[in-house]
């Protein structure tokens, strides 16, 4: 292996377990100085000027104070795409990435047009509309923040989705109506967060991880009871879930006359996904 290799994992010791700390090493060497695959395990020799190392031990100082690695190199991979992140924004999970593949495989007609609520990096939406056959996108969000970053991701990835900041607990809801509305809410409890990596906990944004443990639905329930407004005939509601609370979600939708409730688990055996019709 690299020398730099080797020395990236000693110095993350202690604070990452092993493989973590191997993985972390080579994403840097590869993704941050372009190194190749075949030239990190074959140990070749490579000019790593004084300029480079003192980035690299930025880069390890910033990630023994546990910030995410995607913060540190600034983006990320997700379906296949591109994305910026920020700690504006969540990072997003292969857990969203089995929705975005749900919907893709269920709605295959053109012109779809769809809603994302809680949009964060624009993860869903610009992969739907990347994927999908001429749809009409839309997302919203409560952070100007995070829109910024959505709309930068769009740029990136060559896709139109028309961004807008709506907090819907509390603003008057647009006039529209939607084939699929899809979200990836707050779902995490107050009382969860002692089980939470301090990379998580430490640097992603609250304002989309947690909600009180009083009421761990409130998200869900507010977003369908505005899909019974703007989807229309037929629309499709998509949502990710705490794994804690499946059958209360669906409880939850029965209770609100959504028909056809799916209760989906992720690769992980963890209830995670949600489908109901209007």
């Amino acid at each position: 292996m690299h020398p730099i290799y080797t020395y990236i994992r000693q110095e993350l010791t202690g604070f990452y377990p092993d493989a973590e700390a191997s993985a972390m090493a080579k994403h840097i060497l590869t993704e941050k100085f372009h190194m190749s695959t075949l030239d990190l395990y074959t140990g070749k020799d490579m000019n790593f000027s004084s300029e480079n190392m003192s980035l690299l031990n930025d880069i390890i100082n910033r990630l023994k104070g546990y910030e995410p690695l995607q913060y540190i190199i600034g983006y990320t991979s997700f379906h296949g795409l591109m994305f910026k992140v920020s700690p504006s924004v969540l990072i997003p999970r292969p857990e969203t990435e089995e929705l975005v593949d749900w919907i893709l495989s269920d709605n295959s007609q053109k012109g779809m047009r769809v809603l994302d609520i809680g949009t964060g990096s624009g993860c869903i939406p610009i992969s739907l509309a990347s994927d999908m056959d001429a749809p009409l996108v839309s997302a919203w969000d409560i952070s100007e923040e995070a829109l910024k970053v959505a709309v930068a991701n769009a740029e990136l990835n060559s896709v139109n989705v028309d961004f807008s900041r709506v907090d819907v607990l509390s603003d008057e809801i647009p006039d529209v109506k939607v084939d699929i509305l899809v979200s990836n809410p707050p779902y995490i409890t107050d009382s969860e967060k002692s089980e939470m990596e301090r990379n998580v906990l430490d640097w992603e944004p609250g304002l989309a991880l947690f909600v009180p443990d009083n009421d761990p639905l409130k998200f869900y329930r507010r977003i369908a009871e505005i899909g019974k407004d703007i989807l229309d005939n037929n629309g499709l509601l998509y949502f990710e879930i705490n794994r804690a609370y499946g059958k209360d979600t669906v409880d939850m939708l029965l209770g609100l006359e959504y028909r056809d409730v799916e209760l989906r688990k992720d690769i992980s055996g963890n209830d995670r996904m949600v489908k109901a019709h209007i």
